[in-house]
């Protein structure tokens, strides 16, 4: 069921279930999408009336609630384009719609090098600055130059540099900003060409990875990503999932030298003076590796991922946090914070 406004159908009473990797049963009251950037103006009139606005893109990284009040926005524009180049270097932009790992899979396909550490994460350009998203030692903010968005609350286009997107662990301006504010159209990468391009290689994972014993390229480590990433990470169209469900922790080396004094096997990694530790290693630790709370529970293989055995609800979701949050801070204070956006 919908109606017109312009260019732009409203959906009302929008079923969410196919599009959240958990798939948690959810509807949107009403639901928008932006198929190309020309429905912008059509787009924030009905915005501008509604009291609460969701940006939604691949769902990859969210739980949402059974019901969402007021407007859901689904950004599904999508085009590749060469904007410059240089005898070492280009830069790419992505609408904010494109599949990222299809983006990725295309850039390394062009000679545009960079994402590689990057392949197989699930969910679409647009939503990937907003989390900072991250894997085997490349953060998405080394490679962005720029991000185009629309301003939902100004209702003005606002162009950002990488640096005044305030990038953290994480986290960006766009996360920070509030539910519904900024609407990422378009997003400008920066990367290499062959002879600018240098490997990062500092995860064991890939340093022991058979595929690149031999050949150390950006296909290699390409290739090597996935193969790691398929070992232990659950595809979501066989069980639900949202990834990686907690920050890693990032602790003083105070605390990581009483950790380690009483866990010498833990898991952890310098990071700006400080230590990242290892949030699936403390979770094992606390014995959810595996374990169910009803129809949820942390994945066998890495106690990382928080799965959907099948019906389970945002109520069940977050109970299964709380109780894997307290075990694990009863075992070692520290806290864990949830990566996914709780959609309410």
């Amino acid at each position: 069921m919908f109606t017109e406004n312009r260019t732009v159908q409203v959906h009302h009473d929008y079923r969410l279930d196919t599009d959240n990797t958990l798939a948690l049963a959810s509807t949107a009251q009403r639901l928008v999408c932006l198929d190309q950037v020309s429905q912008i103006p059509a787009l924030q009139q009905i915005a501008q009336t509604e009291p609460s606005r969701w940006v939604l893109g691949g769902g990859s990284n969210m739980v949402l609630a059974p019901y969402i009040a007021g407007l859901v926005i689904k950004v599904q524009n999508r085009g590749i384009r060469l904007v410059s180049e240089t005898a070492t270097e280009v830069i790419v932009e992505a609408q904010a719609g494109e599949n990222w790992h299809r983006f990725v899979s295309f850039c390394l396909e062009q000679g545009w090098l960079g994402l590689e550490n990057l392949a197989l994460i699930p969910g679409t350009v647009g939503a990937a600055p907003v989390q900072n998203i991250g894997a085997y030692g490349v953060e998405l903010e080394q490679r962005v130059h720029s991000i185009q968005c629309w301003d939902l609350e100004r209702a003005q286009w606002q162009h950002y540099t990488a640096q005044q997107c305030e990038f953290a662990y994480r986290d960006s301006l766009f996360k920070r900003a509030g539910a519904g504010r900024y609407l990422i159209t378009a997003v400008q990468f920066i990367l290499s060409k062959a002879s600018g391009w240098q490997p990062v290689l500092r995860y064991p994972d890939l340093l022991q990875s058979p595929k690149l014993q031999h050949t150390i390229n950006a296909r290699a480590i390409f290739e090597a990503v996935i193969e790691v990433r398929q070992a232990k990470l659950p595809d979501p169209k066989q069980l639900a999932n949202a990834g990686s469900f907690f920050k890693n922790p990032v602790i003083s080396q105070a605390n990581y030298e009483r950790i380690r004094a009483q866990y010498p096997a833990v898991i952890a990694y310098p990071y700006e003076a400080q230590f990242k530790l290892a949030a699936g290693w403390l979770i094992e630790r606390a014995g959810w590796k595996g374990k169910q709370l009803g129809p949820v529970g942390m994945h066998v293989r890495q106690a990382l991922v928080l799965v959907n055995y099948g019906g389970a609800t945002a109520r069940e979701v977050a109970q299964l946090v709380e109780r894997v949050q307290a075990d694990v801070y009863d075992l070692f204070q520290v806290e864990l914070e949830q990566e996914p956006i709780t959609v309410t």
